[in-house]
């Protein structure tokens, strides 16, 4: 089972020192991440990402940097989102049964105001005593979310499509 943690901030300097923490987290074994970023609202409603990968290398396999990049992108991205094809209504369907539904997306959305920022932590493992008192000091508004991992791979599988071994 996988955590998805959002941590919103009004202040992007604050939400840059949150995610160098969960970074230095991540490396005395706090929490495992199978993805992170810190997300910046400009005050033209302009998004901006910055993830680890731009600063320094994190381990990520394929399929959990899928996982990774379509929660993000569901999450975050296209958090108003209306009709949409069967492929990605699909998809959207797949994290409304993991526990993404439109409620919290939209939680997420009304934290993401111009001006403001959040730190986005997808976690095989969290030591919650450790991780809310390291955070603590960051303050910010926090929201949570359970992804089974039966659902995780579901979700991975339907992102790389049909097999093609299979589909002949």
């Amino acid at each position: 089972m996988s955590e998805l943690i959002v941590i919103g901030y009004d202040d992007h300097q604050v939400a840059t020192k949150a995610f160098k923490q969960v970074q230095k987290l991540r490396d005395s074994h706090v929490v495992d991440l199978k993805g992170l970023a810190v997300v910046r609202v400009d005050e033209d409603g302009e998004t901006h990402v910055d993830t680890p990968a731009k600063t320094e290398e994190i381990a990520l396999s394929a399929t959990a940097g899928a996982l990774w990049g379509m929660v993000f992108g569901m999450l975050i991205l296209t958090p108003g989102i209306g009709v949409v094809g069967a492929a990605l209504g699909g998809l959207i369907g797949k994290l409304t049964q993991m526990g993404v539904d439109n409620g919290f997306r939209k939680k997420v959305s009304d934290l993401l105001e111009p001006g403001s920022a959040a730190v986005v932590i997808m976690a095989s493992k969290v030591t919650e005593d450790r991780f809310a008192a390291a955070m603590e000091p960051f303050g910010g508004t926090v929201l949570k979310t359970s992804l089974p991992e039966d659902s995780e791979r579901e979700l991975a599988e339907q992102l790389a499509g049909p097999d093609p071994e299979t589909a002949a």
